[in-house]
């Protein structure tokens, strides 16, 4: 199952060049109750059930389009990273290590996972999953995650729990 990755990884494709992420089964890289995982143009999912939820985008129930629009938007943010799937992890990996290691005590105590939460990605991501147009007013990438970025934990952590 690891090594399902390498050939991803491998293959991959600037983020702009990517209309449409399929969703693909591989329970290796997936925390248990996460649904979906984007990973160089492909959702990783933990079940073909839920592979299939995701591929059937827009067409399925609420839930499943929304979960489909996050992993998404993540798109758009690799885009907006200078089109580059490595600048869009590094940057997803350094806000997750600012929360979860330097962060304050305080906020990681208020929420749970706050470096998955609090992370910018994220809570665009997050804010906009039930906006179905939000994809098409951000083709040059999404840009939100920036103004969050800029914030300190304890404001995000407000903005979150609003």
């Amino acid at each position: 199952m690891m090594f399902q990755i390498v050939p991803i990884m491998w293959r991959a494709v600037r983020p702009s060049r990517i209309a449409d992420m399929p969703a693909v089964v591989n329970t290796f890289w997936l925390r248990k109750g996460y649904e979906g995982l984007t990973f160089f143009g492909q959702i990783l999912t933990p079940t073909q059930q839920e592979a299939d939820r995701f591929n059937a985008g827009a067409s399925a129930d609420r839930m499943s389009a929304a979960m489909k629009n996050h992993e998404m938007i993540h798109l758009r943010q690799a885009q907006a990273c200078h089109d580059s799937w490595f600048c869009f992890y590094l940057l997803y990996l350094w806000y997750w290590i600012k929360a979860a290691w330097f962060g304050k005590r305080s906020v990681r105590r208020q929420l749970k996972h706050a470096a998955y939460l609090l992370n910018p990605f994220e809570m665009e991501a997050y804010r906009h999953m039930y906006d179905q147009d939000y994809l098409k007013r951000c083709e040059g990438g999404a840009q939100e995650w920036r103004e969050y970025a800029k914030m300190s934990l304890k404001e995000r952590l407000e903005k979150v729990k609003k």
